[in-house]
């Protein structure tokens, strides 16, 4: 227990960092999957295959490759970022394909009968979505959304191989350091996720009561 006492300091460092990499990634991604979701139910056809080949590209290709496009391809080309800001990048693009399909599924379950009414009426199809369309889809879509941001969470421990000192890099640190104490560390570090992963799957849950009940 004393590898982990005696580096709280680490471990508090780690957290902190975990918890900002998944706050302004999640806020990212759910601007951008709005977005892209509107683009694949767009009736503009540009629009669509915009969000259908972003979708399936980010969707297909594994984060560690986004990771390392980031971190070591995109300074070969003069966008050099901070491995701090490449990561919140790489994780933001990549769940904002997961969140477009959340939302995207949400719109489809809103009644044609409510975008043919907006129509009626003369709003325009951002105004429609924006209005009537969106927030009736994201009261279907939360708990899936916090899923999503739960999986976030634990894909920024990837982070740790691309030179950004979260959790897992921190756990690295300290098993090379206390090699004999290895599962305490993993431990402690378990702990911390399950401190961020845990209030989000209870804030799901009365989110989820909640809409229910305004539904």
């Amino acid at each position: 227990m004393d590898s982990v006492i005696d580096n709280l300091d680490l471990y508090w460092d780690g957290f902190q960092t975990t918890l900002q990499l998944t706050l302004v990634s999640a806020a990212f991604a759910l601007v951008l999957g709005t977005f892209l979701g509107a683009c694949r139910v767009s009736p503009i056809p540009t629009l669509r295959g915009f969000g259908t080949v972003y979708v399936e590209l980010l969707r297909n290709t594994p984060l560690t490759l986004v990771f390392f496009f980031f971190v070591f391809v995109a300074p070969q080309v003069d966008l050099k970022f901070p491995f701090f800001t490449s990561a919140l990048v790489a994780l933001s693009l990549y769940t904002a394909a997961f969140v477009c399909e959340a939302v995207r599924s949400g719109v489809n379950s809103v009644g044609v009968g409510q975008a043919e009414a907006a129509r009626a009426i003369g709003l325009t199809f951002t105004q429609s979505m924006a209005q009537i369309v969106l927030p009736q889809a994201f009261r279907t879509v939360v708990p899936p959304l916090i899923n999503i941001f739960i999986a976030l969470t634990k894909n920024s421990s990837i982070a740790a191989g691309f030179f950004t000192t979260e959790l897992v890099a921190v756990s690295i640190r300290l098993t090379n350091r206390f090699p004999s104490d290895t599962i305490v560390i993993l431990l402690g570090i378990a702990a911390c996720y399950l401190a961020i992963t845990v209030p989000a799957g209870i804030l799901a849950t009365r989110l989820e009561r909640k809409v229910a009940f305004a539904r």
